[in-house]
């Protein structure tokens, strides 16, 4: 397992964040020494409760970043809720399963009884994600923190997360437009080795996958035979899915593992298969968990530090008592929509 001196090294690389913005920030592991030394110890603490209860609240957070980064860049927009003039990112359509909210509000509750006004919603969810992914038994890292929030949130705008349904050259080229390389796609995807996902995700690969074959002929036999079981042609039933991998709430490298036994969920995840650079890092994840945490470290940081958010936190612009999934529940995005 990589260790915290290791990940030390690699926040170097990673400091200056400049990718999709407007303005150059410096991302720093000390930002908050002096405002709030107890920052990380307040957001550990949230995640950690909220554990307690609810088995999926790691994969949840770990998917919450994801979905803040490839979109305007890590600024917390993913926590914005929609308007009468507005639709926001998280009632777009890639964002509705989205959930464990509360998680970021809880930690922002305790870090403004702490030091008002001073840690980024940005920043909580960033720390929370590396936190989910350590008490689910993967690699902790040095978290770079001074991520400015935003105010413009559009769920038109979520279209441009990879979908399932993507093949490799959509999978590299959305990446690569967040200057993430084919390293980080392949490293990145080993975040499926949290989670669930439902029919619908992955309903392509199992009915009317083409003309002349019902199902991916990629996929084991006995496995598409048990996720047709599960998510009949016609399914109504909302929440009938499966797991992203044998082990759905530990982190660790069973899903490249399962993708070269043809157990995979997503196209997406099987398109990695289609590409010798791809499937020559899958295979070097399968054999050894230790290149995968580290190669899923340096990767977590790079995409982390993706900054797009330009606003200082305000304690003015936060209710003493916030609303579930709104640490910015009070800005009003209906002035500054675009």
């Amino acid at each position: 397992m990589v260790s915290c001196n290791l990940s030390s090294l690699l926040l170097g690389v990673f400091v200056l964040a400049t990718i999709h913005s407007s303005l150059s920030i410096t991302l720093s592991p000390n930002y908050y020494d002096q405002t709030c030394p107890n920052v990380e110890a307040a957001v550990t603490s949230a995640v950690k409760k909220a554990m307690l209860n609810d088995r999926t609240v790691p994969a949840a957070l770990l998917r919450m970043q994801f979905h803040d980064c490839f979109i305007r860049g890590c600024d917390g927009s993913v926590l914005l809720n929609s308007t009468k003039n507005n639709q926001a990112e998280k009632d777009g359509p890639p964002n509705i399963s989205l959930h464990a909210f509360y998680v970021i509000d809880n930690a922002k509750k305790a870090l403004e009884a702490m030091c008002p006004g001073t840690v980024s919603c940005a920043d909580i969810i960033a720390l929370a994600a590396r936190d989910a992914v350590h008490l689910s038994g993967g690699p902790s890292w040095v978290v770079p923190k001074g991520r400015k929030d935003g105010r413009i949130s559009k769920a038109t705008e979520t279209r441009q997360l990879p979908a399932p349904t993507f093949n490799i050259s959509q999978l590299q080229q959305s990446f690569s437009q967040r200057g993430l390389d084919i390293n980080d796609l392949v490293a990145l995807s080993g975040g499926h080795t949290l989670g669930f996902a439902h029919c619908s995700s992955f309903q392509n690969r199992i009915h009317n996958f083409a003309t002349t074959q019902d199902v991916d002929p990629s996929l084991q036999q006995a496995f598409a035979a048990s996720l047709r079981s599960v998510c009949p042609m016609h399914n109504k039933v909302n929440s009938a899915g499966a797991n992203l991998d044998s082990t759905p709430t530990i982190f660790d490298n069973s899903y490249y593992k399962l993708l070269l036994e043809g157990e995979s969920i997503f196209s997406s995840d099987q398109a990695l298969l289609t590409n010798p650079t791809t499937q020559k890092l899958v295979t070097k994840y399968a054999y050894s968990r230790e290149e995968f945490e580290k190669a899923f470290v340096e990767s977590m940081i790079k995409m982390s530090s993706i900054t797009g958010g330009q606003e200082k936190t305000d304690v003015t612009r936060f209710s003493s008592t916030p609303t579930r999934a709104e640490c910015l529940s009070s800005r009003n995005l209906e002035t500054k929509t675009s």
